[in-house]
């Protein structure tokens, strides 16, 4: 089992900038992980995703180039730096992670995310 809460969501202007953590609880080992959002009358969709393997690091192209995945497997935990933000990056964000050979997945509660224009 693995428990997932995330931090770091808020009220920001477009153009600012938002750090989101997630901490990891209970068995990560082999797990790959990765930060989702859902917007209000949209689905679930992939931002960011940090393998298990070093180095597998994906991006949405919507977010190429303005977020950083970044992940401390020895303190457990997977951040998100956000900046540029625009109104459309508006959400609730999930932290995610799943086993790589199982596919045992885990979700956090979320956090939001609310950029003004």
């Amino acid at each position: 089992q693995v428990q997932l809460v995330e931090s770091g969501g808020g009220l920001v202007q477009a153009g600012g900038s938002l750090r989101l953590s997630c901490a990891a609880s209970g068995r990560t080992f082999g797990h790959d992980m990765g930060w989702y959002r859902q917007a209000p009358g949209r689905e679930r969709e992939f931002v960011a995703g940090s393998g298990w393997s070093v180095g597998m690091i994906r991006y949405a192209d919507s977010v190429k180039g303005r977020f950083t995945i970044s992940r401390d497997n020895a303190k457990n935990t997977l951040d998100l730096q956000m900046n540029s933000l625009k109104a459309e990056d508006t959400g609730i964000y999930y932290c995610n992670a799943r086993h790589i050979y199982t596919r045992d997945e885990y979700w956090g509660q979320g956090t939001q995310v609310t950029v003004s224009s």
